[in-house]
């Protein structure tokens, strides 16, 4: 892999990850909003949690696809890397 390769690779990789920081970070602020709307106005029905945990699961498939399911890369990287070792 020549250097102008790697450095598309790293640039989108690290696109990625911020993409999924933003992600998060939106999350948190929202949901923490939204429990606090919650508490203020209708304490008594407890609704803040459907919205936290349908957006969390979205977090979670996000965070899969940008970190992998294992520490030493992403599933597509994986997937990859299987195939070529069928291939060849």
């Amino acid at each position: 892999m020549d250097r102008p390769e790697m450095e598309r690779l790293a640039r989108r990789r690290a696109a990625r990850k911020m993409g999924f920081i933003i992600h998060a970070t939106v999350f948190l602020l929202v949901n923490a909003a939204l429990y606090a709307i919650n508490q203020q106005f209708t304490p008594r029905v407890v609704w803040s949690f459907w919205p936290l945990g349908g957006w969390a699961i979205g977090l979670v498939i996000h965070g899969l696809v940008v970190y992998g399911f294992a520490p030493g890369g992403s599933l597509s990287k994986q997937l990859f890397d299987a195939e070529m070792r069928k291939l060849g």
